[in-house]
């Protein structure tokens, strides 16, 4: 028999049929007259019932269908005459496909802490919470495609190991065949990386842009999907080492087309997991509302978590300049009261307090900033005929902050070299990314979105490390 999964037995397709279910135990109680397994496969939040009458099955025949052990299940599905489910599986056969030991299986029928679940990142997936987690992490994966593929953009798949740093942050992962205790050295003492594998230092990609605007020059409109990795020794709840990126480029757009492309994406992968997810939404929901109430009451969230991305899908972004946002920021009570742990002047980057302000407290809604100073911003960005901005955006979303990076780039070959100089960067390290102003260069934009920032927004999640399979932070690479 073709086995069915539970999300299917659900919808009572298979009503008053003999069906076989496969997956694993979450609960079982019982009498001596009926024995009740809930049982999930992942497909869905929801738990299937299964009832296994005392007159065919014994205790010793169902001492091994414990919490955590994976079963197959053959049964009529028929109408539950309990509350809780609509239908359920009357068993006929029960067989269990891996033991879980009840003494050291460590989830049991009880809350356990997300610090914890951490620890055991492999069995995680198996809680309520983090398969919820996953399933929407899966919708808004295939909905980045999606939208994309709708518009006519070619996925470009760009390096993973790369000799530049399109940050120009120099906290990268070097990748190297070289003896580490005793590589080959140049006569001044420095690492010799001619005699690497590339022949040349090389580094895990911090973003796949600079590629990405290559291949935007022959296809118009191109995106990236793919892992990114940064050697931050940052121990904060926004920041992993390896993450995932979505990066468009688009050839003939500016900044304003830019900002309105990236609030039509931001408002389909949302819409789109809304309407494929929602029962997992609402769960994390009640979650979050459960959460909240251990908060004083100034903490609470003033919208539940359906209200907040229904609110994002239906509104248009507040737009502001930089300046316009520093603006803000001084003439607020939170300025003047000195709640700010960061300084707030025109030329200082954003923090994250500052972010969140004009978001939570100010506009109330996300926010698309323009415009910042050229001195705090990346050196392909175009800059402004003012001299002292760059054609910038950041969307800044409720609970998280940034979500977006993005800007015009710099198209005109002669102010893009001097840029690059004025940070270091030499020509002939960019040769290649030059040429594209050469031979028929064009205006053109792009922005990243942070995959799991993302993620954290559309689930609600706290902590960036519980919205990756296995996140990758400094002192940690396990799994």
């Amino acid at each position: 028999m073709q086995r069915t999964k539970v999300k299917e037995l659900l919808a009572g397709a298979e009503e008053g049929k003999e069906v076989l279910l496969k997956g694993w135990v979450r609960t079982k109680r019982g009498n001596k007259y009926v024995t009740f397994i809930a049982v999930n496969d992942g497909s869905t939040i929801h738990n299937l019932q299964v009832v296994a009458e005392a007159d065919k099955f014994s205790e010793e025949a169902l001492k091994d269908v414990t919490t955590g052990a994976a079963v197959a299940i053959t049964g009529e599905l028929v109408a539950s005459q309990g509350k809780g489910q609509a239908f359920e599986v009357q068993a006929t056969r029960i067989e269990v496909l891996g033991k879980a030991d009840p003494e050291t299986y460590p989830l049991q029928k009880k809350a356990h802490s997300l610090e914890f679940l951490r620890e055991i990142a492999h069995l995680r997936f198996r809680t309520n919470t983090f398969g919820a987690v996953f399933r929407v992490r899966n919708t808004l994966a295939f909905a980045v495609h999606k939208f994309f593929n709708e518009k006519g953009f070619v996925y470009m798949h760009t390096p993973i190991v790369t000799a530049s740093d399109a940050e120009g942050a120099g906290e990268m992962f070097r990748v190297t065949t070289l003896d580490p205790i005793n590589p080959p050295r140049n006569e001044d003492g420095s690492v010799n990386y001619a005699e690497d594998f590339f022949g040349k230092a090389t580094n895990l990609t911090v973003s796949g842009q600079l590629e990405g605007e290559l291949a935007a020059m022959a296809f118009s409109d191109i995106y990236t999907f793919g892992p990114t990795f940064r050697a931050e020794n940052s121990n904060t709840t926004r920041h992993l080492a390896e993450f995932w990126m979505i990066e468009p480029e688009m050839a003939f757009y500016d900044l304003q087309m830019n900002a309105d492309l990236a609030e039509e994406f931001i408002k389909y992968i949302i819409r789109y997991a809304l309407e494929n997810n929602r029962d997992d939404i609402a769960f994390l929901g009640q979650r979050l509302e459960e959460e909240d109430k251990s908060k004083p009451q100034q903490d609470r969230q003033e919208m539940s978590l359906l209200e907040k991305l229904e609110f994002v899908v239906n509104n248009d972004f507040e737009r502001v300049t930089y300046t316009e946002a520093i603006e803000i920021l001084v003439n607020s009570n939170h300025y003047k009261k000195k709640k700010f742990q960061y300084e707030v002047s025109w030329g200082v980057d954003l923090q994250s307090e500052h972010e969140r302000y004009l978001v939570e407290k100010h506009f109330k809604k996300p926010v698309i900033v323009t415009d910042y100073p050229k001195d705090i911003k990346a050196f392909y960005m175009r800059l402004n005929d003012d001299g002292k901005t760059v054609a910038a955006m950041d969307i800044l979303a409720p609970g998280i902050g940034e979500i977006v990076g993005g800007s015009q780039r710099e198209e005109r070959l002669e102010i893009l070299v001097e840029r690059m100089k004025g940070v270091g960067i030499h020509e002939e390290d960019l040769w290649w990314y030059l040429d594209t102003r050469r031979f028929g260069g064009c205006p053109h934009a792009g922005f990243g979105l942070g995959f799991e920032r993302m993620v954290q927004f559309v689930t609600g999640m706290g902590n960036i490390r519980d919205v990756i399979p296995f996140p990758r932070t400094p002192q940690n690479a396990e799994f």
